[in-house]
């Protein structure tokens, strides 16, 4: 009789984050399924084929949780369900069925840092001192004068602290007052966290990205935070208006405790298998030391993003700076790398000052592409939206309402998705009016007027990714930048028996760029690039970009 065979279990990729590339999806903002002008996880679900074509790895998800919305979703009331706004919790397992059929990794949004006030535990915390979730949340007692019991300030303006009448305590919270912390120093708090990812960990997700992740724990000692030294001022994590960066937050964030909880993550990560977590670290003094701290070794998380280039300057020193200092604070870390997400202006218009749009839009994606960790792309990018002009009065981001005009908020980088030239509303939404008006600058860098156009930014940015996923240095390779030209970046990606010398011209005037000595260089079919050195050198037009394997 023949022995039946079992079939192989699948072997399981527990590295497969590492220079993955991760679409990230502003639910609000991506496709309208049931016509009220705001979208929705069906809608989501219809448009996975698209970015399946892309040739990205996974998606990560915006918060789709109950939630009054002052915040967009990232002020949580229930972090178990679905907001009717989005759909329902079946409506969510139908996305991931769909997107895993399409071979999509699925990353949800975790803001565990804090929570709405109308989540039913602050409720019952502000009722008394004596409940059973009196120290749930960060209370403290007034000074003698009824001031606030600090200096620490909210990223959203004003005092970190806002005053409670049902306990004559004041309460926490580094964003809205309607957005309290939450105290992790209490280990029920950490408990009811973990509990809260483990239920989406059951419905089959892939991994966690990590909202604020280094403000989990305050210093019990409530110090009040030292003035920033003028050299380390640094407008990176809020906007330059906002008298955030005035201090150096050393006691309201980033403290030891954190890094330990990290390991408690990494070990309900590690029950699922394949799974990871990409961390946010805001932290403008101290961010690659966080970075650092949090991703190194195989205990903490799997990477985290700094802020590093969702903002800064667009030129090759501040790169090759970060680069550098990427490689020395954090040899063993992994970086996830953006350009652009829901929190900052477009990195086209940020950065594309000068008029020369779609070579720059080109040069940013071969070079974000080239880079060494994983990389963000935020829908959108990849049709070369800039950031919409909005008027005052269509402005719903409390942060834009609080520092207009000079800094106008996060409505100009989470206006719909675009998908038809001649649709009302971009295709997005059959309402006759979205929830963020659809730019009309926006509707002629539709969907379908690039998708079957060679010469396209979606073109570019399809091939780009194709290339990246053909060529292993660029994936797991190491980074060393090199000398190069005022206003070139070059680096070498060196890995699995390849390696890609890779030069970019960062300014406005064309350039020659000395090829290293010792490197033969042939052509590597990089989209958009169709020269080779002459007499060792190589001739750069305005924000050209040059991939080349070393001999």
């Amino acid at each position: 009789m023949t022995e039946q065979k079992t079939p192989a279990e699948p072997i399981l990729d527990r590295d497969w984050w590492r220079g993955a590339v991760i679409y990230q999806i502003y639910p609000r903002s991506f496709q309208d399924h049931n016509g009220d002008g705001i979208g929705d996880l069906v809608g989501i679900t219809e448009r996975l084929d698209y970015v399946a074509d892309l040739g990205v790895d996974a998606i990560w998800l915006s918060p789709f949780f109950t939630s009054p919305m002052r915040d967009f979703g990232y002020d949580v009331s229930n972090y178990r369900d679905v907001d009717p706004l989005f759909g329902t919790i079946g409506d969510f397992d139908r996305l991931v069925e769909k997107a895993h059929a399409l071979k999509l990794k699925v990353i949800i949004d975790q803001v565990i840092s804090h929570c709405s006030d109308k989540h039913p535990w602050f409720a019952e915390s502000r009722l008394n001192r004596t409940n059973d979730k009196h120290d749930w949340f960060v209370w403290a007692d007034p000074k003698p004068d009824g001031t606030p019991p600090n200096n620490w300030l909210s990223i959203f303006g004003g005092s970190a602290w806002t005053w409670d009448s049902r306990r004559m305590q004041y309460y926490m919270h580094n964003f809205l007052a309607s957005q309290p912390d939450l105290n992790f120093h209490n280990p029920a708090v950490q408990d009811a966290q973990l509990d809260n990812m483990r239920f989406w960990l059951e419905r089959g997700i892939d991994g966690f990205r990590l909202d604020t992740v280094n403000f989990y724990f305050h210093s019990l000692g409530l110090e009040s935070n030292p003035v920033v030294k003028p050299e380390d001022f640094n407008a990176s994590t809020a906007p330059a208006v906002n008298p955030y960066n005035f201090q150096e937050h050393l006691y309201d964030k980033s403290q030891p405790e954190n890094a330990v909880f990290m390991e408690r993550i990494r070990a309900l990560l590690d029950e699922y298998g394949a799974k990871t977590s990409v961390g946010e670290i805001g932290d403008s003094q101290h961010q690659l030391e966080v970075m650092s701290q949090y991703t190194s070794g195989t205990d903490r998380l799997h990477m985290a993003y700094t802020f590093d280039y969702l903002g800064g300057e667009f030129s090759a020193e501040h790169f090759r700076k970060a680069i550098d200092l990427t490689e020395r604070d954090a040899p063993g870390g992994w970086i996830c790398l953006a350009f652009s997400n829901h929190d900052v202006v477009r990195h086209i218009s940020r950065w594309a000052t000068h008029g020369q749009q779609d070579e720059f839009t080109r040069l940013a994606c071969t070079m974000l592409l080239s880079m060494r960790g994983s990389v963000c792309l935020y829908q959108g990018e990849e049709l070369g939206l800039t950031e919409a002009e909005l008027a005052f009065e269509d402005l719903v981001d409390p942060y834009g309402i609080e520092f207009w005009p000079q800094f106008k908020g996060r409505d100009g980088c989470r206006t719909p998705m675009v998908w038809q030239t001649q649709s009302p509303m971009g295709g997005f939404t059959t309402a006759t009016r979205a929830w963020l008006p659809v730019p009309a600058d926006h509707m002629t860098k539709a969907v379908d007027r690039q998708d079957k156009d060679q010469g396209s930014v979606l073109a570019h940015y399809r091939a780009m990714l194709a290339f990246r996923r053909a060529h292993p240095a660029l994936i797991h390779g190491s980074i060393e930048t090199l000398d190069a030209p005022v206003g070139v970046l070059a680096f070498l990606r060196d890995g699995e028996g390849e390696r890609l010398y890779c030069a970019f011209n960062m300014t406005e005037q064309p350039v020659t760029v000395p090829v290293p000595a010792g490197f033969d260089l042939t052509a590597s079919d990089a989209p958009g690039i169709d020269y080779q050195p002459q007499q060792g050198a190589l001739s750069l037009a305005p924000f050209g970009a040059y991939i080349g394997i070393v001999r």
